[in-house]
């Protein structure tokens, strides 16, 4: 059993975030290139097990909390599974886990080593502050949300040495905030409609600023992808003046993550949905798929 509750402790399924990781070697066309293919897996590790340690902390910080929430209240250290001794030691062995992998990864290469230590660092610090003090705060909680996932695709970026571009950057952080205000949504109307004190963010929302906001950074999404498509150093790069044709699976998986947080309120989990939504599966799969074509087979 306490194998268990430590697995969940972890919350593996929400490694799927950590695939941000990958995408500068996927977008830099090095997939086929091992040794490149090597760094970029174990960085992804690395940021698994240093997210991971941040989920112990949060789930120490929150316990009280958590016992109030209809669904969080199952989370090993709110339902007593684990101890706040055995969150922290846990917590400390995946940090270190996360350097170990860094280190071992790029020995080779100290510089690079540094970088990428230098970002999981600069991840633990952010989001410790988050789980304390930041997360109560309106607004700057999905900012910090956003600039995590940034940062996964920086470590990406060096641990594979593939420059990043501005419109990457851009559409990551203009993603993740539009997944974190939908989040937020969702949470606002849990705790309007009986439920309990779920966060002290959300005294500084109203459920018209977060419609506003939800659909204001999916259009933003949105208009940033297709400016990325056909901007020229774009199709120059990929050799492909077809980019653009992409949009419509970038478009039918933001309509559809709007479906399913405007009128079927199912957005209080972003992993839950790309891991168990049909069309989402079949959006992401059929974006992948064209992408690949345009970089790997032109």
């Amino acid at each position: 059993m306490k194998t268990k509750a430590y697995i969940r402790l972890l919350r593996i399924s929400q490694w799927t975030k950590n695939v941000f990781v990958l995408l500068p070697m996927f977008f830099g066309g090095k997939i086929g290139d091992p040794d490149i293919y090597t760094h970029s897996l174990f960085a992804f590790l690395a940021f698994c097990f240093c997210a991971s340690g941040i989920y112990c902390l949060n789930d120490i910080v929150d316990m009280e909390a958590d016992r109030l929430h209809p669904v969080k209240h199952q989370r090993p250290v709110a339902s007593g599974d684990i101890s706040k001794k055995g969150a922290y030691i846990c917590m400390a062995v995946c940090l270190m886990l996360s350097f170990s992998l860094t280190a071992l990864a790029f020995h080779d290469s100290t510089e690079r080593m540094m970088y990428v230590m230098g970002v999981l660092a600069v991840y633990i610090v952010m989001n410790v502050a988050y789980s304390l003090w930041l997360k109560h705060i309106s607004v700057i909680d999905v900012f910090v949300i956003a600039t995590g996932f940034v940062l996964r695709v920086v470590t990406g970026g060096l641990a594979t040495g593939v420059i990043l571009s501005h419109w990457i950057v851009l559409m990551t952080f203009l993603l993740a905030l539009f997944l974190a205000f939908a989040k937020r949504r969702n949470d606002y109307f849990l705790q309007e409609s009986g439920g309990p004190d779920i966060r002290k963010s959300l005294k500084g929302y109203s459920s018209q600023f977060l419609d506003q906001m939800t659909v204001m950074t999916a259009g933003m999404t949105i208009v940033c992808y297709i400016l990325y498509t056909v901007s020229p150093d774009v199709t120059s790069r990929f050799h492909n003046n077809h980019v653009y044709l992409t949009t419509v699976f970038v478009v039918a998986g933001i309509v559809r993550y709007l479906q399913l947080t405007m009128v079927l309120n199912k957005s209080g989990s972003p992993t839950q949905v790309l891991l168990k939504d049909r069309f989402t599966h079949i959006v992401v799969l059929g974006w992948i798929l064209s992408f690949a074509v345009i970089i790997y087979a032109s």
